[in-house]
């Protein structure tokens, strides 16, 4: 934490560091004060905390405790650096399992708290204090060179940067969600103070356009999210926006006029949350007597009527059915395109940094909202800063789209049409945040620092679809998963789950784990036989798809056929005799080399296609029985392909010369294992298909070993 003469003063933010120059070591200085300032910064945030009782109670019941985020965004840079070979030592493996997995409400997500037993408040500071330490060294060591791209060590750090930079920001919101009790005042979170009458909104002619989004990652300019890069080419017809922001005051009229009772102006979704939260006006305001205040994130005000209203997308979308109706008008949110027009003709640059308009934005003024008509931007307000603004555009793929190696579920997760785009930033968005190019996405039923702008328009908005998976990687999977066989070869993950089964004969079927499950085939085969079955996998993008299989039933995904053509498929719980057995499966993301403790007391311990493929295969070996039952079965299959870029030379098991003569992985299996498993199958070479066009496929042995657990 900062020295205490220094907690007091506001720690300044600088904006997103490009990533040309000519000086690659006045670049490293830059980038490694941008990251103290960042770290500072958000520790600082939670200084405002009173007492340890505040980070252990949960703001909103839907997320972790604040003790999980103050630990969250040191771990996920240890994490991340170890993944990319920047580090090669752990800090903390208990930490870095405890608070690397958790921060979305996702059907994967573990917020049973009594699979957590959180540390103290000083233990997870001085954690942090050596995390920093750590980051600053691999800062100030790794090669750099100018222009930083997408595969370069820096662009990691960079990436850890940014992902503080954001838990800066959706910390606060949970702050402000917090019991008043559990917070204090504190000098470098000074909220505005300027209020007045709100003002009359009116409408602004925006042209028709058209225009190009999506970045190109061979020239990023600044950091981004992969969701950002692609292609995407837009054509908007003439529209008309509000001038500001929808204040308190115009949205009281609708809150007065019985808005939230009036189940017309309500989508399903939007009725179903509203009946779950109680909802009967903004979550941020409070009944005081007859009068309102407002909570911002350390007190309670008078409602300042001329700042923006705060709400999630359901509510700006009843607002606006309610608002077409009094005034005969198509009103409603607008899309992104259109967002990104009247953006394009207010004259906002791409870029934040010197050039961007001033707002009420990357805290450059205070800790809050401000009034609407503050900051002008051509004849608008407020296009970037002071609140996010809710749009009618699910998130989507651009064309070209394509996930960083290093940290794949960013976005994927969100491609399912229940995320909608937020654009403009708030006062308290940094960096990327800031960025008009970015494209961050919330449920629907969230809060953030977020409210809206209408836009009048004579056509529906175009609604761009994620619905068909098109991740190329994760639908190969799919397809080796679910779809057909090829050349006479069995399924795989079906073949090795009922081997496993044949093998368990009379042993007790309790549970089993599926580890390395990938999208999940093997997972729903083994609920066949056993009471419960865990899908365990590095992936959030193929657990995902297992998720959604399991809640669902039907998938629908695309694979290559030649150059840009596709197929179109889907696959179907039902249609495979697996349907009932969904209720018996559960997944998790997870890292088989530091497994939190709750995985375990396993009959059956599946790990198909896996130790190949860990940076550390000896060291889940050396464990893996603590997972086990005695008398339980382990089960590896494996083609050992051994490459340096999953695993370093120095950590593989086998398949190579030892004292001049060959060591096998299977020698290395028997060595590792011995102490603890006695070989009771195999080996045995198993076949496996995976295609990749309509005339390209992978035909792969793997061969398989059964170990049980003495």
């Amino acid at each position: 934490m900062n020295p205490p003469g220094d907690r007091m003063k506001q720690i300044p933010l600088s904006g997103t560091p490009l990533l040309t120059g000519t000086d690659p070591e006045t670049k490293r200085r830059e980038i490694l004060a941008c990251f103290h300032a960042t770290f500072d910064r958000y520790e600082q945030l939670f200084e405002v905390l009173r007492g340890d009782e505040a980070y252990y109670r949960k703001p909103i019941a839907l997320r972790h405790p604040l003790i999980f985020y103050l630990g969250h965004t040191a771990t996920f840079f240890i994490n991340k650096l170890l993944l990319a070979g920047l580090l090669e030592q752990r800090i903390n493996p208990n930490f870095e399992s405890m608070f690397a997995i958790g921060v979305d409400e996702m059907s994967w997500d573990d917020l049973n708290d009594v699979r957590y037993d959180w540390p103290g408040v000083e233990a997870v500071r001085d954690y942090r204090r050596q995390a920093r330490a750590t980051i600053a060294r691999v800062i100030e060591s790794v090669p750099l060179s100018l222009p930083i791209g997408w595969d370069d060590p820096l662009w990691i750090v960079l990436m850890g940067i940014e992902h503080e930079r954001i838990h800066l920001e959706t910390s606060s919101v949970l702050i402000r969600q917090h019991e008043l009790k559990y917070v204090q005042p504190h000098p470098a979170w000074t909220p505005c103070r300027e209020s007045d009458a709100a003002p009359a909104n009116a409408l602004v002619d925006i042209p028709a356009a058209s225009f190009r989004l999506g970045r190109d990652r061979s020239e990023p300019l600044i950091y981004g999210w992969d969701n950002e890069f692609g292609r995407h080419t837009a054509t908007t017809a003439a529209f008309q926006a509000s001038r500001h922001l929808v204040s308190n005051g115009e949205f009281l009229a609708f809150v007065e006029a019985g808005g939230y009772a009036d189940e017309s102006l309500w989508q399903a979704e939007g009725a179903a949350w509203k009946e779950f939260a109680h909802a009967r006006h903004p979550t941020f305001w409070v009944r005081a007597g007859v009068q309102w205040k407002l909570r911002l994130m350390l007190e309670e005000v008078p409602i300042p009527w001329d700042w923006p209203v705060e709400t999630n997308y359901h509510e700006a979308k009843a607002f606006c059915r309610w608002k077409a109706r009094e005034t005969g008008q198509p009103v409603r949110l607008p899309s992104e395109d259109e967002w990104q027009a009247l953006r394009h003709f207010a004259g906002v640059h791409d870029l934040p940094g010197d050039t961007a308009p001033a707002a009420n934005s990357e805290l450059r003024h205070w800790a809050s909202s401000c009034p609407v008509t503050r900051f002008a931007h051509g004849p608008l307000f407020d296009v970037v800063g002071n609140v996010w603004q809710w749009l009618e555009t699910p998130t989507y793929p651009f064309d070209g789209f394509a996930v960083h190696p290093i940290y794949d579920d960013f976005t994927t997760p969100t491609f399912d049409d229940r995320h909608n785009l937020i654009k403009g930033g708030s006062w308290i968005s940094c960096g990327n945040q800031a960025a008009p190019l970015s494209r961050y996405a919330f449920r629907r039923h969230f809060f953030q620092h977020a409210g809206f702008r209408y836009v009048v328009a004579g056509a529906p908005p175009a609604q761009p679809t994620s619905h068909y998976e098109t991740d190329r990687l994760v639908s190969e999977y799919i397809e080796f998963h679910y779809g057909d066989e090829y050349f006479g070869v069995a399924n795989f993950p079906r073949t090795l789950a009922h081997m496993a089964i044949a093998a368990m004969g009379d042993r007790p079927a309790g549970k089993a784990l599926d580890l390395g499950c990938a999208t999940g085939r093997a997972s729903f085969e083994l609920a066949r036989h056993f009471d419960r079955v865990t899908g365990l996998d590095f992936s959030a993008r193929f657990i995902g798809i297992g998720s959604q299989l399991a809640e669902q039933g039907t998938l629908r995904y695309t694979l290559a056929e030649e150059g840009e053509l596709v197929a179109y498929k889907e696959c179907s719980l039902a249609g495979l005799g697996l349907a009932e057995l969904a209720p018996k499966v559960e997944f998790f993301q997870g890292d088989a080399c530091n497994l939190k403790p709750i995985f375990g007391g396993y009959d059956l311990i599946l790990a198909a296609n896996l130790i190949d493929r860990l940076y550390s295969p000896a060291k889940f070996l050396e464990n893996v029985h603590q997972r086990l039952n005695t008398g339980g079965l382990l089960m590896l299959a494996s083609p050992y392909t051994w490459l340096e870029e999953h695993t370093k030379r120095a950590e593989w098991i086998g398949g190579f010369k030892k004292d001049g003569e060959n060591f096998t992985t299977l020698d290395g299996l028997k060595a590792l294992l011995g102490r603890h498993f006695r070989l009771v199958g195999g080996p045995l070479a198993v076949p496996f298909v995976i295609r990749e066009t309509k005339r390209k496929f992978q035909h792969t042995l793997s061969e398989v070993t059964l170990w049980e657990r003495i």
